[in-house]
């Protein structure tokens, strides 16, 4: 758990912070089912998604289409966002089919700057009917930008550099970065209506979950089918999901963790950032400050973002006094 997460948080303060993160998030989502207008409560809305013709793709080369489509929506608003792009480019293809049926919905292959070799969004097209139009958007913002490929790309061209700096990751960081990057749909003008909307939502929910799973399976004695359960009450998930991922926490302990604490880190270095910029607040410059070094522990990044704060409030405190005495 300490090395996931590069904090020094306990089981049960983590598993406090899952749920407070699930009850927050619930309400919501309660909150955008009302204003939708759908007549039911969660497991009612869920099954309404999971089951409507109208999020279904008819084969797999539609949701491909679907999911490059959005990575063309996504690419010119990166630059809204940060100041600094990777100069590697990226694709998106299907996961292959030796590997899909015990796959994730999707992940992230990186490249290879030296043989100029893309990254690609590997999307799972197996079990089609599990795949929703509503769960895209957030799913591709996490993997591809800017999420996976725009972090991890960024610092595979790191100058004067070792290769390990490139190349190393901390699964609190890269993944934490790829869920900050989902926070960032509304910005760049995702989640438009309440069912992508809900698919970000579910998305927040299933990482939420996780602490409460990992935490509960392997330190306070929660069995398979419990944990399956918790996740179908609170996430909205396909059951594909539900089964695959439940199984994959119960296997690699401590990697599911690394998602949520993470993102909260950003979040919190982020509202700070704002808060003590004295207007001054550049949020490109800011997310170029986050990945500039690469991947680093949770504990490093937040002692170099706040040096770096503080550094320019004395800049801008200097030459305020300057301009007075002019």
């Amino acid at each position: 758990m300490k090395w996931h997460t590069t904090t020094n948080l306990t089981p049960s303060e983590i598993h406090q912070i899952g749920l407070d993160q699930v009850k927050e998030i619930r309400a919501q989502i309660d909150q955008l089912i009302a204003q939708s207008g759908f007549k039911g409560g969660l497991s009612e809305f869920a099954k309404f998604l999971n089951t409507d013709a109208r999020f279904k793709f008819s084969s797999a080369d539609e949701l491909l289409a679907y999911v490059r489509d959005i990575a063309k929506r996504a690419d010119p608003q990166t630059a809204h966002l940060f100041g600094t792009l990777p100069r590697l480019p990226y694709g998106v293809r299907a996961v292959p089919d030796a590997i899909a049926p015990s796959q994730s919905e999707a992940y992230y292959e990186q490249g290879t700057p030296e043989a100029g070799r893309p990254g690609y969004v590997n999307i799972n097209t197996y079990s089609l009917a599990s795949r929703q139009k509503w769960d895209m958007e957030d799913l591709f913002l996490h993997e591809g930008v800017p999420g996976h490929h725009l972090q991890i790309a960024l610092a595979q061209e790191l100058p004067d550099r070792p290769a390990f700096r490139k190349n190393l990751g901390y699964t609190a960081f890269t993944e934490g970065w790829g869920l900050y990057a989902e926070s960032l749909g509304e910005e760049m003008g995702f989640y438009a209506d309440p069912y992508s909307k809900f698919g970000y939502l579910s998305g927040q929910m299933w990482r939420a979950v996780r602490l409460v799973l990992d935490t509960g399976i392997h330190s306070m004695g929660w069995t398979r089918d419990q944990a399956l359960q918790y996740f179908r009450d609170n996430t909205g998930q396909p059951e594909q999901n539900v089964v695959s991922e439940t199984d994959r926490y119960i296997v690699w302990p401590g990697q599911a963790l690394g998602y949520k604490i993470g993102q909260l880190k950003f979040l919190e270095l982020r509202r700070r950032a704002q808060a003590e910029s004295r207007g001054q607040f550049d949020i490109r410059r800011f997310h170029d400050s986050l990945l500039d070094e690469g991947a680093l522990p949770l504990t490093i990044l937040e002692q170099r973002v706040n040096n770096r704060v503080a550094g320019t409030n004395r800049v801008a405190g200097e030459a305020a006094r300057q301009g007075s005495a002019n």
